[in-house]
This record gives C-alpha cells, structure tokens and sequence, in this order.
C-alpha cells in the first residue's frame, strides 16, 4: 500500500463520519445521510481525478464504497446522529480534521504524479480537501464550511505546498508525509482552539 492509498482511506473514512454529523445535525434522513456521507468522503477525490486525468478512485475501487457504507451503518447503530450540533461536537472537529488533512495530502500527490506545477498541486490539495464537504453544504442548503471555519482551506493550502517543497528536495518518504500530516492536525485544532481567522476586509 503506497502513500496515496493509505491517506485516501484515512481521508475517505474521516470524512464519511464527518458527513454523517453533519446530516445528523441537519436531522436528515437515513438516505440523506447516505447521500450527504458519499459527497463528503468521495466528491473531492472524484473532482481531483477528473482535472488530473486519471481513473476515478471512488468509482474504480470497490474499498471506497465500502468504507462510506461501513462508516453509515455503525454510525446509525451506535446512535452518533445523536450528538446534536456539530459545533459543540469533538468527534466531529477531529474527524473532520483528519479528512481535511489526508484529503490535502493525496491531493498534493495526485498533483505531483500528475506533474502538476506548483499552483497545481497546491490547487489539487485545496479542491481534494474540500470538495467534498462544499458538496455537502449546497446539497443542505449550508454556507460552505471554508468561508466560515478557522483556518480551514488554509491548512489545506499549506499542507499541499509543504508536500510541493518536500518532493522538491527529495525528502517525500513515509516520514516526511506523516510528519506533514500530524502537523497539519496540530495546525488545524490549534485554530479552532484559539480561534484563529485570516483577515477581513471592512
């Protein structure tokens, strides 16, 4: 299992549970659950393949699927739809967080393996990251979580330039990119933590 695969199945995994908080919180149906699930784990990485010119992920490997669905039915059986609002839930922000990050960086890899310019792969790393979840929100008539959370598409931004840098220097191992992802956890929570925004124009 190469790189790419194993931070599109944390990424798939994290964003499904992700998306059924959201749903739950919306108090969405078993089949909007499901449906609200699928675009937040899979529209992002299938957006990613078409402008990258590959096979699609979601639809050309069957562990995508079975993820999402394996995601929905123990979150129904565990009754995690009842965890009321997902600004008050931290299963939601840590699960949402792992999504934004393995996302970033699959995205930046895809970018690379694409032989992507800078602004490419960096782009790559905002759109698998955040996708999805964008999909989501306009499917439940929601403002779009990057214009409204701390440091969201930002960390995404970051991830994938870092990822860029360290292909550039010949340092993209295991190591490099575990690294970068749990500093880009660190980053994110902080964030949220603290309560870090970029500026506003008045």
């Amino acid at each position: 299992m190469d790189l790419l695969e194993i931070a599109e199945i944390i990424g798939i995994l994290s964003f499904a549970l992700s998306g059924f908080f959201v749903a739950g919180s919306a108090g969405l149906d078993l089949l909007g659950i499901f449906i609200a699930s699928f675009l937040t784990a899979l529209g992002g990485g299938v957006i990613r393949d078409i402008i990258a010119g590959k096979p699609l992920y979601a639809f050309t490997n069957n562990i995508a699927s079975v993820l999402v669905i394996g995601v929905v039915v123990a979150g129904v059986l565990f009754r995690l739809h009842r965890f009321g609002r997902i600004e008050k839930n931290r299963y939601f922000l840590f699960a949402d967080t792992l999504g934004l990050v393995s996302f970033a960086i699959s995205g930046a890899l895809v970018g690379l393996e694409a032989e992507f310019n800078f602004s490419g792969v960096v782009l790559l790393s905002l759109i698998t990251a955040v996708g999805g979840g964008v999909l989501r929100d306009m499917l439940i008539n929601e403002v779009p979580f990057i214009l409204t959370s701390e440091f969201y598409g930002t960390v995404a931004i970051i991830v994938g330039m870092v990822i860029y840098l360290l292909n550039g220097v010949g340092f993209l191992t295991i190591w490099g990119v575990t690294a970068v992802f749990v500093l880009g956890i660190l980053l994110r929570l902080t964030a949220v933590r603290r309560n870090w925004h970029l500026p506003k124009l008045r």
